[in-house]
C-alpha cells in the first residue's frame, strides 16, 4: 500500500502580491489531489511545477472563491496524468494574487492550498 502524505498552506489576510511557495519533495511521489481556496471572490490564479518548470505539473487557473475550494485531480495535471516526482525535486507553488480568472484585477484574501501526495 502506498503511504499517503500532505502539504499544506495558509496565507492569511488580503495579498498585496504573487506568491511563491517552495520545498524539496522528501521522496519519489506523485501527486494525486489539490484542493485550494480563498475566502473572497476574487480567484488568484495557482501553477504547479518545479524551480526549471513553474507549471510543469498544473498549469495556470483560479483557485475557490468565497470559501469552496476547487479541487483539482488526474484530468485536470499536464498530460492529464498524476505528475511523478523524484525525490530532492524543488517543488513550487505559484500564486497570481490578482488573476481573478484572467479578468478584473482584485485580489485574493486567506489563500489555503492542500496537495496530497503517494509516496513512490
Amino acid at each position: 500500500m502506498q503511504r499517503i502524505f500532505t502539504q499544506t498552506y495558509h496565507v492569511p489576510g488580503t495579498l498585496a502580491a504573487d506568491l511563491g511557495i517552495r520545498f524539496t519533495v522528501p521522496t519519489d511521489c506523485q501527486l494525486v489531489h489539490v484542493s485550494a481556496v480563498g475566502s473572497n471572490t476574487y480567484a488568484a490564479g495557482l501553477e504547479l511545477g518545479t524551480s526549471a518548470d513553474a507549471d510543469a505539473y498544473l498549469e495556470k487557473c483560479s483557485i475557490g472563491v468565497s470559501g469552496t475550494p476547487v479541487e483539482k485531480g488526474r484530468s485536470n495535471f499536464v498530460g492529464s496524468q498524476y505528475p511523478h516526482i523524484t525525490d530532492g525535486t524543488i517543488f513550487v507553488i505559484t500564486l497570481d494574487y490578482n488573476y481573478n480568472g484572467g479578468g478584473a484585477a482584485n485580489a485574493s484574501a486567506n489563500f489555503t492550498i492542500v496537495l496530497t501526495f503517494t509516496e513512490g
